[in-house]
C-alpha cells in the first residue's frame, strides 16, 4: 500500500475548515442552539477506489474530537454502490460542520483513484505502466498523487528536483540545431550520476538525435500509435519509451501495444471527475422519558 501522506493531509484538512469555518456556521448555530445528537454514514452512489477516507477522518476529529468514527473500509479498497465507507456518532452539528470538506476529499481523491485504475486495466496484459504528472492542484500534490498509487498507478516525478525532464520549451531556450542532443549531453555532465534524464520529442528526426545524447528515457510527445510503433523500433531498447500527450481511455491500449514502457497521463489529477457519494444523517432521540 503506497504511503500515506499524513502531515500533508493534516495540513490540507486544516486549510480545509478553516476556508468554511473561518467566520463560523450561521445556519446550523441559528437552527441548534445546543447539542443534537445524531448519527450518519458516508455512503457510495457509484463503484469507486476508496482514496481520502484518512482525511475524512481527520476532518471530522479536527472538527470535533469526540465524534465517534468507525472507517467500515480502507483507502485504495474497491466500493460497491450503495457500501458503506464511514460511519459517525456524536453532535449533529459537528457532523454538519464537516460534512462538506470530509465529502471534497472523499470525493476528488476517490475519482482520482478510480480513474487511474481504469487506465491500468485498459492496459492490463502489456508491461506498459500508467503514470501521473506534475498536473496538480496547488497544495494538493502529495494526497492526489497518493491516489494515483491507490489507484495502480505509478508516481512520475513530485517536484522539478526530482529528475531531468527536457521539454519543448527547454529546447526552444536553447536555440541550436541540434537542441535535443546537445541538452541531454549538458544534462549528462552537469546532473547527479543517479539522475535520470528524460527528454521529450515529437518526431522521428528528434527520436534520432535523442538515441545520440543517450538519455534514460525518450518520451514521445503527441504522437498516434502508428508513430510510436515506428519510434520504438528506432529506439531498440537503448532506452525506456513513455508516451504522453492526447492519451484518453479509446487510445491508452492501442499506445500499450506500440510498445510503450510508461504511459504519463495528465488528465488522471487535473481532469477526474469526482465520485458520488453522500452524508446520510438520521438524528438520535433522546432515551429519557417526559414526566407529566
Amino acid at each position: 500500500m503506497p504511503t500515506l501522506p499524513a502531515a500533508d493531509i493534516r495540513r490540507a484538512v486544516r486549510i480545509g475548515l478553516q476556508e468554511d469555518l473561518a467566520a463560523g456556521d450561521l445556519t446550523t448555530t441559528a437552527l441548534f442552539p445546543t447539542a443534537r445528537p445524531a448519527r450518519a454514514s458516508i455512503v457510495a452512489q457509484q463503484p469507486l477506489v476508496v482514496a481520502g477516507l484518512a482525511a475524512a477522518v481527520q476532518t471530522f476529529l479536527l472538527t470535533d474530537s469526540t465524534l465517534k468514527l468507525r472507517p467500515r473500509i480502507r483507502d485504495g479498497q474497491d466500493a460497491r454502490r450503495g457500501a458503506t465507507l464511514l460511519d459517525i456518532e456524536g453532535d449533529g452539528r459537528s457532523i454538519l460542520q464537516a460534512e462538506r470538506v470530509a465529502l471534497n476529499f472523499l470525493q476528488h481523491l476517490s475519482g482520482i483513484a478510480t480513474l487511474t485504475r481504469t487506465f491500468c486495466r485498459a492496459v492490463r496484459g502489456y508491461p506498459a505502466k500508467i503514470l501521473d504528472t506534475r498536473k496538480t492542484l496547488p497544495g494538493w500534490r502529495a494526497l492526489q498523487k497518493w491516489a494515483v498509487a491507490l489507484g495502480g498507478g505509478v508516481n512520475h516525478r513530485l517536484s522539478l528536483g526530482d529528475g531531468v525532464l527536457i521539454k519543448d520549451n527547454h529546447l526552444a531556450l536553447m536555440n541550436s540545431p541540434s537542441a535535443v542532443r546537445d541538452a541531454i549531453q549538458s544534462a549528462r555532465r552537469r546532473a547527479a550520476v543517479q539522475t535520470p534524464i528524460i527528454v521529450e520529442v515529437e518526431s522521428l528526426a528528434e527520436v534520432t538525435q535523442a538515441l545520440a545524447g543517450r538519455p534514460d528515457i525518450i518520451l514521445l510527445d503527441n504522437m498516434s500509435p502508428a508513430l510510436v510503433r515506428r519510434a520504438v523500433k528506432l529506439i531498440r531498447g537503448k532506452a525506456l519509451v513513455e508516451v504522453s500527450g492526447g492519451i484518453t481511455l479509446k487510445n491508452v491500449r492501442a499506445m500499450a501495444a506500440a510498445g510503450a514502457d510508461r504511459i504519463s497521463i495528465g488528465a488522471l489529477t487535473h481532469s477526474a471527475p469526482a465520485t458520488a457519494l453522500s452524508l446520510v444523517l438520521t438524528p438520535v432521540r433522546s432515551g429519557k422519558r417526559r414526566t407529566r
